[in-house]
C-alpha cells in the first residue's frame, strides 16, 4: 500500500460542511468562506531528516525547501500565495543551523510573499511540517480532474535534473563539473511555478505539481479524469546536463524519481492559442509532451515502441 492507498482506505470521507468545495485527494484542499471574495487554498507537507533531507543538510537548503514543496502545491491548484504555519520539531537548538534555516525559509516566503503567522515547536527528531495557504477565485481553482480526451499534456521547465542532483550526491552518478551545482540547485533549491500557475487559470483544464514524478503524478490526474494518456519520450524537456548523462540513466530519473516541483498540466486543443500567448512570459517554457486519450492508464511510448520504467514513482512505503 502507497501513501495515496492508505488516505483512501482509512482517512477519505464526504465534507460535511459546505464550506468545503475540496477535500482529501488534490494538491491542496478548497474552503469557501461566506461572504468573501476568494477561496481559500490550504495544503501542508512534512519533512524528515533522512527521508527528505540528508542528515547534516544546510539549515537554509531544508528551510528553503521546506516551504518550496507547499509553495508548489498552491501553484498547481493556480493560487495566490497567502501565509504559513510553521511546525518544527528539533532534537537540540543549534544557532547556527537554525539561522540558516530561517534564512532559507525567508528566502523563499519573501519571493512570493508568504507570511508566518503561527506553528508549534517541540523538542524530538528533526522534521518540519508546514501548511500553507493560498487564495483562487470562487470557481477558478485548478484541479486533477478537469482533463478529458483530446487535450494536450504539457510541462513547464526541465524533469529529470533534481533526480541527477541525488544521482550525483549519492555517489551513483559522475557529472562534468559544469552540469555538478546546477542540478544540485535543482535539488536543494526548486523554484516552485507560483506565477505559471496563476497565469493557467482558464487554459489548463486540469493541473498537478510533479513531486513524486511524472508517471506518478500524471496518473493521479488520469484516475481523477477518469482517462487515459499516451506520452512521447523523444519529447520530454530535458537539459543539457541530463543529455550528458543520458546514456547512463535512461529516460527514468525524469519519469519517477520525483522533486521536480514543475507542473503538468492539460489543455483542451481550443484554448492551446491562449497558452502559446502567455508562454512568452515564463522563461521556464511549456513542453507539449502527448495527449489525454479515451480509456485509462498511462502509455509511455519510445517512438514506436512502448516504454516501462523501472518503478511507478516515489512511494513512501516502499519496503
Amino acid at each position: 500500500m502507497d501513501e495515496f492507498g492508505l488516505i483512501e482506505q482509512y482517512f477519505r470521507r464526504p465534507a460535511r460542511r459546505s464550506e468545503v468545495v475540496l477535500g482529501v485527494g488534490d494538491d491542496a484542499a478548497l474552503v469557501a468562506l461566506r461572504g468573501a471574495q476568494r477561496t481559500l487554498a490550504v495544503t501542508t507537507d512534512t519533512l524528515i531528516e533522512g527521508v527528505h533531507f540528508a542528515a547534516g543538510a544546510p539549515g537554509f537548503d531544508v528551510g528553503y525547501k521546506a516551504l518550496a514543496v507547499n509553495v508548489s502545491d498552491l501553484a498547481a491548484m493556480g493560487a495566490r500565495p497567502l501565509a504559513f504555519l510553521l511546525n518544527l520539531s528539533l532534537p537540540r537548538i543549534d544557532p547556527m543551523w537554525l539561522a540558516g534555516f530561517r534564512d532559507g525559509l525567508f528566502t523563499l516566503a519573501d519571493a512570493v510573499s508568504l507570511d508566518l503567522i503561527g506553528g508549534d515547536t517541540v523538542r524530538g527528531p528533526l522534521a518540519i511540517t508546514i501548511t500553507a495557504l493560498g487564495t483562487t477565485a470562487p470557481g477558478g481553482a485548478l484541479t486533477r480532474t478537469g482533463a478529458r480526451a483530446g487535450d494536450r499534456v504539457y510541462v513547464s521547465g526541465l524533469l529529470g535534473e533534481a533526480a541527477l542532483g541525488l544521482l550525483a550526491r549519492s555517489g551513483h552518478l559522475s557529472l562534468p563539473s559544469e552540469f555538478q551545482a546546477p542540478v544540485l540547485a535543482r535539488l536543494d533549491r526548486p523554484l516552485p511555478r507560483i506565477e505559471e500557475g496563476q497565469a493557467l487559470v482558464g487554459i489548463a483544464s486540469s493541473a498537478i505539481d510533479v513531486s513524486d514524478g511524472l508517471v506518478a503524478d500524471l496518473g493521479h490526474v488520469l484516475k481523477a479524469s477518469g482517462v487515459g494518456a499516451e506520452i512521447d519520450l523523444r519529447r520530454l524537456p530535458l537539459s543539457r546536463a541530463y543529455d550528458a548523462a543520458f546514456a547512463t540513466v535512461g529516460y527514468d530519473p525524469a519519469l519517477v524519481f520525483g522533486d521536480d516541483y514543475e507542473l503538468c498540466f492539460t489543455v483542451p486543443p481550443e484554448r492551446t492559442p491562449a497558452l502559446a500567448g502567455i508562454a512568452p512570459r515564463f522563461a521556464c517554457g511549456f513542453h507539449y509532451i502527448g495527449d489525454i486519450v479515451a480509456g485509462r492508464g498511462l502509455v509511455l511510448r519510445n517512438g514506436q515502441d512502448i516504454y516501462a520504467p523501472a518503478r511507478s514513482g516515489y512511494n513512501h512505503f516502499d519496503g
